[in-house]
């Protein structure tokens, strides 16, 4: 694939039309267009326009095709459906079992940030049981934990949906075999408390959260 392809991808992933990033970078009408309908070559200042005006973009990725297209250290509000994970702007406490009930609801837009890449979805964060680890007004990164009875770590941070609770809190061993502790990390303003095994549904892992900037 050479670079002129890499820009047709990039502006097919930004949701804009060839012509329409000529004018971002300043190019004369046809400068992009006509090297992407000949496969050919253009100037270098183009290319730095490019990277100047879409800063998330590796620029070694459009030169060379190598890497990712996105640079690893930034979270890129992506507007493909194709690239990136999810993004859904509900609470977890309040509407995240509306993701999987309502097989309408879709995505406001989709989240590349490579430190999650594992992340199967992004949703909001409601409260402050968690600050300041996690915060009000964040946004978290889920990854589903099958058989969680067996595969949850204590004294690690998930997100745990039961009959009744959808919450955020760390984990930790019970006196009662048939409970789990939810501690959070606010203890001032917060308490403790304990769930019971069989009215957990699901369990997710909290990969990360960041604020929320969009």
């Amino acid at each position: 694939m050479s670079t002129i392809s890499r820009i047709t991808q990039l502006a097919e992933n930004e949701k804009i039309t060839i012509t329409q990033l000529e004018r971002v970078i300043g190019a004369s009408k046809g400068v992009l267009s006509r090297a992407s309908k000949n496969d050919t070559d253009i100037q270098s200042k183009w290319i730095t326009s490019i990277v100047e005006n879409y800063p998330s973009y590796n620029a070694y990725w459009l030169l060379t095709g190598k890497g990712d297209m996105f640079k690893n250290d930034t979270l890129v509000v992506s507007k493909n459906s194709n690239i990136g994970v999810p993004y859904y702007d509900v609470d977890f406490s309040g509407g995240f079992n509306a993701i999987f009930n309502n097989q309408t609801l879709l995505p406001d837009h989709n989240i590349v940030f490579a430190p999650f890449k594992d992340a199967q979805l992004w949703c909001n964060v409601t409260g402050n049981s968690m600050a300041e680890k996690i915060n009000h007004g964040d946004i978290i990164a889920l990854k589903e934990l099958p058989n969680w009875e067996e595969n949850i770590l204590f004294g690690e941070i998930y997100a745990v949906v039961t009959e009744h609770l959808r919450t955020i809190k760390i984990i930790r061993k019970s006196d009662n075999t048939g409970t789990f502790k939810l501690v959070p990390i606010n203890t001032l303003d917060f308490d403790e408390n304990e769930v019971r095994k069989t009215s957990i549904l699901r369990v997710f892992e909290v990969l990360g959260a960041i604020k929320k900037f969009f």
